[in-house]
């Protein structure tokens, strides 16, 4: 039985979107259906006009992605998150997506699934670990059971934290290098194997 993970991302000039690729395929090659959603802008055009690139990319990125649901919720044995780091915290795009999920919530439906997070930032020190911790929050109130990296592949020596995957854009907004993709690559490996073992627990459970 294939495992569901839902990839509910924003990203603004593509950096947190391509890590949210690479997790994709490394989850895809464990076996997982992937749902990859881009949360939307919140602001309107005369805001997004003062960043240079950014209404473009994100038509071309909603245009890609569809909007994260409750359904895409519902339907995902495991959740992982998304963001640039926005003063040391999730966005607030994101952010507004988690908090749409109350209804779920209320009725139990996220309790014991599998959760984690990834970031970007500008800029060194930008606030990588502390956003992805900051995901950890609502995770536990959702009752996600929340995965870490921890240094449990190789690739965590060089790149990304023990807490998710990770890039530096800088200001030239570089793309992830080739050890931030292995570091994200081996995120959706790790999170498709635990939501795995969870869900095989939960139908034993119930046939018991």
């Amino acid at each position: 039985m294939a495992t569901n993970l839902l990839i509910a991302f924003y990203s603004r000039n593509g950096s947190t979107e391509a890590l949210a690729q690479t997790i994709a395929e490394g989850a895809r090659a464990e076996g997982a259906e992937v749902r990859l959603r881009r949360a939307r802008d919140l602001v309107g055009p005369e805001v997004m006009a003062k960043a240079p690139g950014w209404a473009e990319n994100a038509a071309r990125m909603d245009a890609a992605y569809e909007a994260p649901t409750e359904a895409d919720a519902e339907w995902a044995d495991a959740i992982i998150f998304g963001t640039p780091t926005r003063f040391g915290a999730a966005s607030t795009e994101l952010k507004a997506y988690i908090d749409s999920l109350g209804g779920l919530w209320f009725q139990g439906k996220l309790v014991g699934k599998a959760g984690a997070g990834f970031t970007s930032t500008s800029s060194t020190h930008g606030g990588n670990e502390s956003t992805i911790i900051s995901l950890y929050t609502p995770m536990a109130h959702l009752g996600l059971i929340i995965v870490p990296l921890g240094y449990a592949d190789p690739a965590l020596f060089r790149a990304g934290t023990p807490y998710g995957a990770s890039a530096v854009s800088g200001q030239a907004n570089n793309p992830p290098t080739a050890d931030d993709l292995e570091v994200a690559r081996f995120q959706g490996r790790r999170v498709t194997q635990v939501a795995a073992a969870l869900k095989a627990a939960q139908i034993t459970r119930t046939k018991n």
